[in-house]
Order: C-alpha cells, then structure tokens, then sequence
C-alpha cells in the first residue's frame, strides 16, 4: 500500500489558493461572471454618482460587499479541498493499518 493520490487534490488547493490572492489585490480573473457583473455595476453606478457630484458610499459598500463574499467563498472552496484529502489520507491510512495487522504473524 502506497501513498494516497492527493495530487489532484494538492493541485486544486493550490489554484484555489492563488485565486484568494488575486481576490485580495481585487484582480477580476477569478470571479465568476456574476460577480462580475456585481462589481461592473458598482464601480459603474458609484462613477456615475462621483460625476454627479454625490456621494458613492452605497456602491462603495456594494463593492466591499462582493469582495468580501468571493472570498468567504474561495475560503470555503479550500476548505472543503482539505477536508476531502485529509478523508483520503485517513482512508489510505486505515487500509495500511488494517492490511498490517491482518498479517500471517
């Protein structure tokens, strides 16, 4: 019994972890098309608002809004990533467990 294949796994972590980057220097590749669209509209709505003279706190506050819920998000992704390798690896650990002590000695 060898190691578990976690490279999928490792792999996919480790996108999702330069994904929670980007989203904190608020660069827009990770973002899903609705997000997009969410923060498009705010920053459109709250230059609209500056052109006008007026304060853009509500788009402002939208913005900050969708920013935060993309990274609740990717946080959650991770965490489910890791959660499901670590099931493997307790997987692959039993099974080596009981392989050993099903042993002839």
């Amino acid at each position: 019994m060898g190691k578990p294949d976690t490279r999928r796994l490792d792999r996919e972590i480790q996108n999702t972890q330069r994904k929670l980057e980007a989203v904190r220097r608020e660069e827009m590749w990770p973002l899903t098309g609705a997000e997009r669209r969410a923060v498009l509209g705010a920053l459109a709505g709250g230059s609209y608002r500056v052109m006008r003279g007026k304060n853009p706190g509500r788009q402002e506050r939208r913005l900050e809004t969708v920013w935060d819920s993309v990274q609740i998000r990717l946080t959650a992704e991770i965490t489910a990533l890791q959660k499901e390798r670590g099931r493997i690896v307790a997987e692959a650990a039993t099974a080596k467990a009981a392989k050993k002590s099903s042993g002839w000695w």
